[in-house]
């Protein structure tokens, strides 16, 4: 039999024999520890020796129906998930999670908490804490300084409570929220207005269903950007049938919001705040014919398009666009060709993640058409926004200055007129002479004309004419002669216009045409 041999010296097809050397790697190879699958380790608490131990496993603490009525203390530092829902909690003391410096998400859920004491986050991980649960509790409100240590905090569950009254800055600490969930709750009025100025930039859910609503502040609801009034869920509430109130939900459902379009069925009004009187905000059209909608959504159109500023004051600018998502960048073109991307530029502007333009103090060049682009991987858009600057000086002052003080102007003027025209001085009796020297230098008759001379001519020139140019002199009777002579005609003449009706009447005639 004759066979071909291979490079190993073994027949061609038939497989070698492992060697020594592959033997020996087999071997060390399967001597080498293997790593150990993570394993939760059960951990004890001193201070609560009747919860039964809490799982740890890595970065995780978890105490799910543990029987804990207190938040356990000496917790690992490097916990970074803690979750003591299903216990009976009742409240959380000053300090309670002190020491956890990485922690991110926290889950109280389903306990019985009614008091959260004021530091109770203190000196835990503020900035890291991103997911804070408290929902199925039972709490009856929210303070101003239950969050005031969770600046990082992007989502906040409270819905299931019995939550009535929200102080107006209860969610001022909360710069970075993103999402909050207050529904199924007993609220009858939220404070809109502490999120106006943008103190919640990222704001983009705020879940007030199924509560006691009854009234809403439209105002302060359309003032806010369009990017949060997308997300504000308000079905399933005690609203009463108004059409300021048809008029916005109607215009969120024509811009397709889904807080509007996904629960269209459960969006309810009471017909003058009678529980039995229940009407479909968007099944009972009827009900709402009778209101002006092209008057309120003018006016909803003209908040977006069109903004008026006074002089020195804010004014915040809204990017009004349909794109959603993570990728959705904004820019601003001011009147001047600057563009404004954020956080701002120059001190005078400032820009805000959602794409939201603040003016701080405007002045009169900011005003004119401010441009602003939207735009994501597939598409882009674009709005305008007109912005005017009024200017303190430009009050209600001017009719004052102009039509009142034209009218007073012409009244005096026209008293005057009257007073000249009968009221005329009375004539000063003849003034008693003085002694001469010489009796035959001047006639009674000269002294009387003399007399009314000075008269007359200290009216009509600066200084009276002397009778005498000094001592031992002759008195110059020709300076009587020529003031007396006209003197005497010019007073004649105004006597005989004074007398005369028809220029009486023709200068009343033109005082009164000339000031109406």
């Amino acid at each position: 039999m004759s066979y071909v041999a291979g490079s190993s010296g073994f027949p061609q097809g038939v497989a070698a024999p492992p060697s020594w050397w592959s033997v020996v790697v087999l071997f060390v190879c399967l001597q080498l520890p293997q790593p150990d699958p993570v394993r939760a380790a059960v951990c004890h608490f001193q201070d609560s020796p009747q919860a039964g131990g809490c799982l740890c496993a890595s970065d995780i603490l978890s105490c799910i129906a543990a029987g804990l009525d207190q938040v356990p203390r000496e917790m690992p530092v490097s916990a970074v998930t803690l979750d003591l829902s299903h216990n009976q909690i009742a409240q959380l003391e000053d300090g309670s999670f002190e020491g956890l410096n990485r922690l991110e998400t926290l889950r109280i859920a389903h306990n019985r908490l009614t008091v959260i004491k004021p530091g109770a986050f203190r000196n835990a991980s503020g900035t890291l804490l991103q997911h804070l649960d408290l929902s199925s509790n039972q709490l009856s409100g929210l303070k101003e300084l239950y969050f005031l240590d969770l600046p990082g905090l992007k989502e906040l569950l409270l819905f299931n409570n019995r939550i009535v009254h929200v102080e107006s800055r209860a969610l001022a600490g909360l710069g970075s929220l993103h999402k909050a969930y207050l529904s199924h709750n007993l609220i009858k009025d939220f404070p809109f207005f502490s999120i106006q100025e943008h103190s919640h930039p990222y704001l983009s859910m705020l879940d007030l269903s199924s509560n006691r609503l009854s009234k809403l502040p439209l105002e302060d609801i359309t003032n806010l950007p369009i990017s949060m009034q997308r997300g504000i869920y308000l079905h399933n509430n005690s609203l009463v049938c108004e059409c300021s109130m048809y008029g916005l939900l109607l215009h969120w459902d024509q811009r397709r919001f889904a807080s509007v379009t996904d629960f269209r069925q459960e969006y309810t009004c009471l017909v003058y705040g009678i529980q039995r009187g229940t009407v479909r905000f968007f099944q009972h059209g009827r009900y709402f014919e009778k209101c002006n909608l092209t008057a309120m959504s003018q006016g909803l159109r003209q908040q977006e398009s069109g903004v008026s500023v006074k002089a020195g004051k804010p004014v915040l600018l809204h990017c009004v666009t349909s794109l959603t998502g993570q990728h959705v960048t904004f820019l601003w073109v001011s009147p001047n060709q600057e563009y404004v991307a954020p956080p701002g530029n120059n001190g005078s502007l400032k820009m805000y993640a959602n794409g939201s333009l603040e003016i701080l103090a405007a002045r009169a060049e900011d005003s004119g058409i401010y441009w602003c682009m939207s735009q994501d991987r597939q598409r882009n858009e674009t709005q305008e926004v007109n912005v005017t600057v009024v200017l303190h000086h430009a009050e209600p002052h001017e009719p004052f200055n102009t039509g009142f003080t034209t009218l007073l102007g012409c009244v005096v003027s026209l008293v005057l007129v009257l007073m000249y025209l009968y009221l005329t001085p009375c004539r000063c009796p003849p003034c008693c002479k003085a002694p001469t020297l010489n009796p035959a230098a001047a006639t009674p008759s000269q002294g009387n004309e003399a007399g009314a001379g000075s008269a007359q001519s200290s009216i009509l020139t600066p200084t009276p004419p002397a009778t005498t140019e000094g001592p031992g002199r002759k008195v110059s009777t020709n300076k009587h002669v020529v003031f007396l002579e006209p003197i005497r005609e010019q007073q004649n003449d105004t006597e005989k216009i004074k007398k005369n009706p028809f220029v009486e009447l023709f200068s009343v005639s033109f005082w009164v045409f000339f000031c109406s």
